[in-house]
Order: C-alpha cells, then structure tokens, then sequence
C-alpha cells in the first residue's frame, strides 16, 4: 500500500510521538508498503530548531521506504501562552496539509494528535488523495488541557470541543491506546463504531533487562545507591511534586537518590522546589540512544500524573519501564489503562494521583523489600514480551488500512452501479 503519515515528530527528534511514529513506519516497511512522512524538524529537546536542521523552512529526505518532509512547526517555548500555541499549531497544520495534499492517490493516511489541529490537516490530505483517513489519538486534547487548567474560558473550552468533535466526526476510523480512551472518544462522536484500540509499542528487542551498574550511574555519582527515578517530559501533566515529598520523606536514608531525567515547561519551578534535597537529582534528558542505560539505571521508577490525567492519557514510558524488567509505582486514577496494566503485570504498585503519603508508602514497601521490587520487574518484562511488540501493533494498523481501503473500493464500485 502507499500511506501518508501525518506526525508532529519523527525520528530523530527526541519527543515520544517522535518514537512511536519513527517504530509504526519502520515495521510497515519491512512489512511491503511505501510510506511519506510529513513531519516537523526536530525541536522537542529544547522547544527550538536542532542547529543541524536550521536554515531551512522546508526540509525533504529520502528514505528507503518513501520520503520524509519536514516542515518549521513554529515553536513556542513558553506553553503557557495559548494564543502563540494555537498560532503555532494552526501555521504548522496548514502547512503540513499544503505539503501532504501533494501527490498521487494513496491507500490510506495516517495523522497523529496532539496538537489535535492535525485532524483538520489529515482530513485535507485524505480527501486530495481520495484515501480514507485513520486519526491515532495519543493524547485526548482539549481534556488534558482543560484538567490542566492551561484552557480555560466557556467560550475557548467549547470551542475546543466543537474542534475535537469535529476531527473525530470525518475520520474514517481513531485509533486510540486504551479502553478508557476508547470510551472518552466513542461518546464525542457521531460515529462510536469507527473508535478502535490500538496500544503502543515497546522495542523489546532495544529495550531489555540490563546491569544497573553502568555509564550513566558511573556519570551522575549513583554508584552504589538505590535510584527512584521519573525519566520523561518536566511538564505540567506530571505530579512530580510527589517526587519532591518523597524525597523529603527518604532524606534519612544515605541509600536512597532521587532523579528525575528529563527537560520541560516545569522544570525551571521543578528545581525551585528541589533546592536544598541533596538527595533529589535533576539530570537533563539524555540521547535516545541512551534510553536502555537509563532505564536500567534505576532499581524502581515512577509514573505520576495528576488527577483525571490517566484517563485521557497513556504515557508511553509505563511500557519501556515494563520492558526493562523494573517495577513502577504510578500515581494515577484507579482503573485507568496505566493501573491496569501495572496491576495485571503484577509489576507495582498503583495509588491515588496527587497522594503523598500514599506514594511514600508504596515507595517504601518496595525500598524495604528489593528482592520483591526485583521480581515484579521480571514479571513487568514478561508481560510485555506477549502483549506490546512492535510487529503486532504495525500488523494492527495494516489491517486497519486493508478494511478501510476495501470498504472505501466497494462503496466506490455500489456507486458505479447505481448511476
């Protein structure tokens, strides 16, 4: 088949959509099928151009499988300001369905949200290139935004929902990574049917049970410690205020370091809350090529999110912690996709978002019973050896493609006929 992706990243920029976009095209290629990739140029890691990529609005690539066109996505260091945002997002969709609407029919298109502007975009491309069009939700925006309280205003909220209802309405399908995403989509749409789940992956061959003794540990003095870690975005869906109070609550133990690795909108207010814990480290975020060294760096890691967040969001993260065989504690809503899977993996613990005490408790439990903390990440491993492999997450959407262009080739065929 030929297929157009619609991404706001792709490798190599270092944003997870980046990752799970750069994986899905990888494994469709080996499966048979030409790809085009309209993307933008790497500027995740510090919310601005990468210098290799500057000099240039529009960039195209070659690529073994198709081609890749990356495009400015004008960004805006400061998240809080709503009106560059939607600006920014508005020029980069516009620009992207200028880019993408180019070229021959192709058998389906692929757009990725956030920024959920992107839905518009792939509706404008499928319908130049008479392809149906697949709309994969990462994140539910404006939910996120709102739980957040970054969107506010009667008349914003409702006209981010008219935006949002309106993508899910033309899509031929979305795709979304969990049945409580499934149920939050399919109740915003005139056509619930066309809302199917389709998780994310984790690279279990890339990412495996490692030594934890290693560069990293060596590079930021954690020899010899136990690591509690949060490796993602420092942004404003994370709780990481509950790394702060944990860490204030294990100052006694000499044993016991705290890192969070990552860069975002809230770490400069991160690290205003951290001075003075000596054992609370702030690392920057590291090369994706170093990501297994990470993960296998700390003995258990943490996945906070602040209430309702859970439920409109999956961070992909849970599964790569998974892969490399450490236990999570989550602090997320109880019977979101992220407890589920902890609590079906047997590889953690699950607690109430934005709960101190509760996030210390689990946190010791697991601290003063490393032997045990050990076994549910072997668990964690085994778990997602069966269930999040790249190959079947790409056979999923192939699939998905295959139904839609036979559907779309029979429609057209029952049209024929009447006339």
């Amino acid at each position: 088949m030929n297929l157009v992706a619609i991404v706001p990243h792709f490798v190599p920029d270092v944003a997870p959509t980046g990752a799970v976009a750069g994986r899905i095209v990888e494994e469709l290629a080996a499966r048979g099928h030409r790809i085009e990739v309209v993307t933008s140029l790497p500027w995740y890691r510090e919310h601005r151009i990468e210098p290799e990529f500057e000099g240039r609005f529009i960039r195209r690539e070659d690529a073994p499988w198709g081609t890749i066109v990356r495009v400015h996505p004008f960004p805006t260091p400061d998240k809080t300001n709503l009106l560059k945002r939607a600006a920014a997002f508005a020029g980069f969709s516009v620009t992207t369905a200028a880019i993408g609407a180019r070229g021959g029919r192709a058998d389906a298109v692929l757009a990725m949200s956030p920024p959920l502007t992107l839905g518009l975009t792939g509706y404008a491309v499928a319908k130049a290139r008479s392809a149906p069009l697949v709309f994969n939700v990462q994140d539910v925006y404006p939910d996120v935004a709102i739980e957040l309280g970054v969107l506010r205003g009667e008349r914003v909220v409702r006209g981010a929902h008219r935006l949002e209802r309106l993508c899910y309405d033309l899509a031929d399908a979305v795709t979304v990574l969990s049945e409580d995403l499934r149920a939050n989509v399919a109740a915003k749409t005139k056509h619930p049917g066309r809302v199917r789940v389709i998780p994310n992956f984790v690279d279990t061959a890339r990412i495996t049970p490692r030594e934890r003794e290693n560069d990293y540990r060596s590079e930021y003095g954690l020899s010899d410690k136990t690591v509690v870690m949060y490796a993602g975005n420092v942004g404003f869906s994370q709780s990481l205020d509950l790394v702060v109070e944990a860490a204030r609550a294990f100052a006694e133990r000499d044993d016991v370091v705290f890192v969070v690795n990552g860069a975002g909108a809230a770490r400069p207010a991160l690290e205003e809350a951290a001075a003075g814990l000596p054992n609370l480290r702030l690392v920057d975020m590291q090369p994706a090529e170093r990501l297994p060294d990470v993960l296998a760096a700390a003995d258990i890691h943490v996945v906070p999110l602040k209430r309702g967040l859970a439920r409109s969001s999956v961070p992909s993260k849970t599964y790569s912690i998974l892969a490399a065989a450490r236990p999570i504690v989550a602090a997320v809503d109880e019977g979101s996709e992220v407890a589920r899977v902890v609590e079906r993996a047997g590889a953690g613990a699950a607690v109430p978002p934005d709960d101190p005490r509760a996030f210390v408790t689990a946190l010791a439990r697991l601290l003063d019973d490393p032997a045990e903390a050990r076994a549910m990440g072997e668990r964690g491993r085994r778990w997602v050896e069966r269930w999040a492999s790249p190959a079947a997450v790409a056979e999923a959407y192939e699939q998905l493609f295959a139904e839609l262009k036979r559907a779309r080739e029979t429609e057209g065929a029952r049209r024929k006929t009447e006339r």
